[in-house]
């Protein structure tokens, strides 16, 4: 294919009028891009797709519902024919170039006066990239770019704007490839990471040279004195002019101890922002295909802690009214209390041969469920040697993802 040397520029199309030709899916995956630069966009078609149409109704999109006509192109900025009709495409073409308005066809590139890249966006940079015609060459090159952007990869450290401050990440539930986007950017960013024991280890295998990595582990023991140790050094190394992601296992705000954080933070003046993670209680499950609601079986989920018994003096659940509930069930750092858990729930109500699963190591290599019944969970955790971390799921569902051993 021959070369075509084209002259690469950032359209600032916020405030001006965008005419797109063409209503269909090559349309529809255009004009999300153009509202995100804040083009006024006007689609002239006889037909739209439903995703489009939902675009018009929520007043983002003007719609001329009719072919197109040459005074369409009238003080616009940019134009996309992008119809299944040549000769269509052909007259948007003309039309624009006439106008000196430049112009994308989707059907012949080479007819146009401006192509579209393969953008995307990571870490504050916007990357487009022109594959001479080649858009899957495009795609690939520029996933490439923003793969390296996310992960840390390609990062030009010492240039970075350095913002002192207190970042909580929830990491998900182990498998490094469930932490958000936004949670791996920060970890590459960091002085300073402060890691639970939950956090996914491998990421942090990947952090650059110079990042100072404190073990939650380390610290002194008794879950209040560990807790004021974490917020002592989270606060100090901000203070001390240092971006400090604090790293925790799936999310910051379930059972995850987060918010005591967010309040040092708030308290001594240091700026704390939170990236939510997948947190374990659903996307365990789900991995392990189980659903924690079904259409018909349950139409609510409860997340309970399991880390204190029932009638233990400190504990904040009411597990007579968890046992009256009809639907599922997920229980959290509860393998230790698990018998005493399951006994107040049949007494409670729930009837013995409800349907139990135990996933263990959630998403990493390791993983396995154990099946039992609400009357045998206590055999099946033994039996099975399970130990934390685990999450319990008690409900119908487990029988909706495991029909061969529940009838």
């Amino acid at each position: 294919m021959d070369e075509i040397a084209t002259y690469p520029v950032g359209l600032r199309l916020a405030g001006r009028r965008v005419v797109v030709v063409g209503g269909g899916h090559v349309a529809q995956r255009r004009i999300p891009q153009l509202l995100a630069a804040g083009a006024v966009v006007h689609v002239v078609s006889p037909d739209v797709t439903p995703a489009i149409e939902g675009l018009v109704g929520a007043g983002e999109v003007t719609w001329h519902r009719r072919g197109f006509a040459e005074a369409d192109l009238e003080d616009s900025w940019y134009a996309l024919a992008v119809t299944d009709v040549a000769e269509v495409n052909e007259r948007v073409a003309a039309e624009a170039e006439r106008r000196r308005v430049f112009c994308v066809r989707a059907d012949d590139a080479s007819d146009a006066t401006a192509w579209t890249p393969a953008v995307g966006r990571a870490a504050g940079v916007t990357v487009a990239v022109l594959g001479n015609r080649e858009p899957r060459l495009s795609a690939s090159v520029r996933d490439e770019i923003l793969a390296g952007l996310r992960e840390g990869t390609i990062h030009g450290r010492h240039e970075r704007t350095h913002t002192p401050g207190v970042t909580l990440v929830g990491g998900g539930p182990g498998d490094p490839d469930l932490i958000s986007v936004a949670g791996r950017k920060a970890l590459m960013e960091a002085d300073v990471v402060v890691a639970d024991r939950l956090a996914p280890r491998e990421l942090l295998g990947q952090l650059p040279a110079d990042v100072e990595l404190v073990d939650v582990a380390k610290l002194p023991r008794g879950r209040s004195a560990q807790q004021e140790e974490i917020n002592r050094v989270i606060v100090d190394r901000a203070l001390q002019g240092q971006r400090v992601v604090r790293f925790k296992g799936g999310d910051s705000f379930v059972f995850g101890r987060g918010y005591e954080e967010v309040l040092a933070c708030r308290e001594a003046g240091v700026a704390v922002t939170v990236i939510p993670g997948l947190t374990s209680p659903v996307a365990v499950p789900a991995v392990a295909g189980i659903p924690v609601t079904h259409r018909g079986v349950a139409h609510e989920f409860t997340v309970v802690s399991g880390h204190l018994p029932p009638g233990h003096p400190e504990s904040l659940t009411n597990w007579g009214a968890v046992s009256a509930l009809h639907g599922t069930l997920v229980l959290m750092m509860a393998v230790e209390n698990a018998p005493a858990i399951a006994e107040a729930l049949v007494r409670g109500g729930r009837a013995a041969g409800t349907p139990v699963a135990v996933v263990a190591d959630g998403t990493m290599a390791g993983e396995r469920t154990v099946l039992a019944t609400l009357g045998t969970l206590t055999e099946e955790l033994t039996a099975h040697a399970v130990l934390p971390p685990a999450i319990i799921v008690v409900g119908e569902v487990v029988a909706v993802a495991h029909p061969e051993r529940f009838a």
